[in-house]
């Protein structure tokens, strides 16, 4: 058989998991390929796995060797298992049903493809003939050799009529901000629903035009002429009217509470999209409660919009149906009834500026009385252990002594808005009721007893969309500044610009700090000035140093979650700012001095970073964190329950099993960040013996204060006041460092004091 079409191998026993439950995706770009050829020989690899190999390498992506191998290891690699992957490293993957006329369009496309081969073989398109006779194809495990070319009777009696087609992820399109643009986006993709509910509003307001003139003719005609036969009539219409109007009554109900559920959906999806894309300091700087409140004012935007705005537009229809009618029975009346409306307007409209004043500070005394809440809530162990209920009890008492003065501020400006309303609103029923009478009893016009009746009721129909617009006005400036309030959090800068994914390498731990210098916002000092440091992939490094001498800004740097700084910082020669962040943080395991733990069981919380991860995993990252005593003990084992806060594990606990969270993925960086301070003398002799079973193949990153513990380390950094001092091993820091003496000096001699 020809090179290029070999068939696949022999089955092996081996059953093919998802893609993520091997391994994450990694890929990077073309610059990267030299690299992963060394890691992967093409002779290990299966041919359809090689093919997709080949296949994002023309891509520009670098597919990860531990993916490749898991699927050459499988007894047979189908198409939705190569897309699964292809998803997984960051491409889009397409399985197609080829003819020989397909085949022949793909290769002229320079499309990376490939064609399935039976016995689970694979060959790459690299062309076509110019006469379209034959496909110019590769051997996926040998790519650098000539193309041969295949005719078409040679190819059906060896592929299965079928290909996969590869290309990368287009960019994502640029996200709008937070706004009225958004809100009129979001309600366009609903257009045909909210254009069927005004169709049924209009209906009705044709509908409510049709009782004041039903009542003028039984009074015109039924009434002066005991006309029988129209009664019936009327009768009738009545009926078929109150049908009709249950019917798109209950329709117009409905269309709009799915209206709002959807509009609803789409806010929430929003919400989260945009707080899982905000940088960590942005919630370092920003009050739980103030960013909760300011989320909590999009309903109020979703409610003004489904609600009194929608309201109002519906009102505006049933006007623009009533007033022609209004003016066919009277002119002298429809302009008095007018006038009155215009005037209304205007004294909603003088409100408009003091009616924003009100309502900002509403809204900045709700805040500050959220804030107040959400850290008693947050902080409440030390409330209760400090014994300040009571200040925080004052303070929320002057934050809702505040917040009940500025209420009723609005309330009093809402009331004076309200009281000069009233008399208008009132004016055109009794005005309309006098001006009519008088104009029936001095015979001017041709107005009738029917239709002055008629013309009272259509005047309150006119009132009342009025009303709805200038309760809509007055709700304008409390919707307003419901918007600036969540445009503040939903419009915050992203950790990166939407659609910049960056790369993705596959990473081995090298690290590198050229000339970084990086300040926190508003610090007067920078947390590091010009520190350059380099040590290779597979190093246990320690970072040692008195309290803000910068230990933890360089493994917040080295996890992307501060940016703005200078110099370089490098992952394997590759700049920090170039790395896609959530492929970079998958391939970091970062233990923190005080871990959260999600509400689950023992085994979600280890397995929170890879839910799919396989229950092996779990018990063998909790043996090697020193985790697996104490869960063994427990009545339930791993399924035991965690609870919000973790009330029931102690300190030393809850850090064993955040390293084995840590662990579970097995990632070529490991970052400890006061990792062992919670833990009792016991569980951290435990960590630290298992300390090089952790480093074993990976680079570890230890930042700690017990200087003992990193005695063993490849190389320590010193550092003070965010300079590096000095760098070397322990033994040559004793020697060459004073403050690495002084350190070790003092937690010796502290130490033999405590063991007299």
């Amino acid at each position: 058989m020809d090179k290029g079409l070999r068939p696949g191998r022999g089955p092996v026993s081996f059953a093919l998991p998802q893609c993520r439950m091997l391994t994450d995706g990694y890929d990077g770009r073309q610059a990267a390929m030299n690299e992963m050829s060394g890691a992967v020989e093409a002779a290990a690899l299966a041919p359809r796995p090689a093919a997709l190999r080949v296949m994002a390498g023309q891509a520009g992506v670098v597919m990860e060797g531990r993916v490749l191998l898991a699927l050459s290891a499988a007894s047979e690699v189908d198409a939705p298992a190569l897309i699964r992957c292809a998803a997984d490293a960051g491409l889009e993957a397409k399985a197609l049903a080829l003819r020989w006329a397909d085949a022949l369009r793909l290769a002229r496309s320079g499309a990376p493809a490939m064609v399935l081969l039976k016995g689970n073989g694979a060959a790459l398109i690299a062309g076509a003939s110019a006469d379209g006779s034959a496909l110019l194809m590769r051997d996926p495990l040998e790519p650098g050799r000539e193309p041969i070319a295949v005719d078409r009777a040679r190819l059906e009696g060896l592929w299965l009529g079928a290909g996969v087609v590869l290309a990368p992820r287009h960019a994502a399109a640029p996200q709008l901000p937070f706004g009225v643009r958004w809100l009129m986006e979001a309600v366009r993709h609903d257009a045909a629903l909210f254009r069927n509910m005004a169709y049924a509003a209009l209906v009705l307001s044709v509908l409510t035009i049709l009782p004041p003139l039903m009542l003028m003719q039984l009074t015109d005609r039924v009434l002066l002429y005991q006309s029988w036969s129209t009664l019936t009539i009327l009768a009738l219409m009545a009926a078929g009217i109150i049908v009709f109007e249950c019917f798109l009554g209950w329709a117009q109900r409905h269309l709009t509470a799915v209206a709002s559920r959807r509009l609803d959906g789409r806010i929430n999806l929003l919400v989260m999209q945009r707080l899982l894309g905000l940088p960590l300091d942005y919630f370092e700087r920003t009050p739980t409660g103030e960013t909760q409140s300011r989320l909590f004012q999009t309903y109020r935007v979703r409610d003004f919009l489904t609600g009194p705005l929608f309201r109002a537009l519906l009102d505006t229809l049933t006007l623009v149906a009533i007033l022609p009618v209004m003016f066919l029975i009277s002119v002298p009346l429809s302009f008095f009834v007018l006038g009155l409306g215009l005037v209304l307007l205007l004294v909603v409209l003088a409100h408009t500026r003091p009616l924003q004043r009100a309502t900002a500070e509403v809204v900045v005394a709700d805040r500050a009385k959220a804030v107040t809440l959400i850290e008693t809530l947050q902080g409440i162990r030390t409330v209760k252990a400090l014994a300040i209920e009571g200040q925080q009890g004052s303070q929320w008492n002057r934050n809702l002594a505040d917040s009940m003065r500025t209420h009723s501020r609005l309330l009093g400006v809402s009331n004076q808005l309200q009281t000069l309303c009233t008399p208008f609103e009132r004016g055109m029923y009794f005005g309309t009721m006098i001006l009519g009478t008088w104009m029936l009893l001095s015979g001017n016009g041709s107005l009738s007893i029917g239709a002055l009746f008629a013309f009272i009721i259509l005047s309150q129909r006119v009132a009342s969309p009025l009303v709805s617009v200038s309760q809509v006005l007055h709700q304008f400036s409390d919707v307003k500044m419901a918007l600036a309030e969540a445009s503040a959090v939903l419009n915050h800068p992203p950790e990166r610009p939407a659609g910049q994914s960056g790369v993705r390498p596959s990473l081995r731990g090298a690290i590198a700090f050229e000339d970084v210098t990086f300040s926190y916002p508003g610090a007067l000092n920078p947390a590091l000035s010009d520190v350059s440091f380099a040590v290779p992939a597979g190093s246990v490094i320690g970072l040692v140093g008195r309290s803000g001498s910068g230990k933890s800004t360089i493994t917040r740097l080295l996890q992307g979650l501060n940016g703005g700084y200078s110099g370089l910082v490098k992952l394997d020669g590759i700049e920090m700012r170039e790395m896609d962040l959530a492929h970079l943080r998958r391939n970091l395991g970062v233990v923190l001095q005080d871990n959260f733990l999600f509400r689950g069981t023992i085994r979600d919380n280890v397995a929170a970073g890879r839910p799919d991860i396989t229950f092996e995993r779990v018990i063998a990252a909790c043996r090697l964190a020193g985790a697996e005593e104490f869960i063994e003990r427990l009545p339930r084992g791993y399924e035991t329950m965690i609870e919000e806060g973790s009330p029931n594990l102690s300190g030393g606990q809850k850090q064993r099993l955040a390293i084995a969270r840590a662990v579970v993925t097995d990632p070529p960086i490991l970052i400890l960040d006061e990792a062992t301070s919670a833990l009792d003398p016991e569980s951290e002799a435990v960590v630290n013996a298992n300390l090089r079973r952790l480093a074993r193949g990976r680079t570890v990153v230890v930042v700690s204060h017990r200087l003992s513990s990193l005695v063993d380390a490849d190389t320590i950094l010193v550092l003070d006041r965010g300079e590096l001092t000095a760098q070397g091993t322990h033994a040559e820091l004793v020697a060459a460092s004073p403050i690495y003496r002084q350190l070790w000096t003092q937690q010796n001699r502290v130490a033999q004091e405590l063991s007299r």
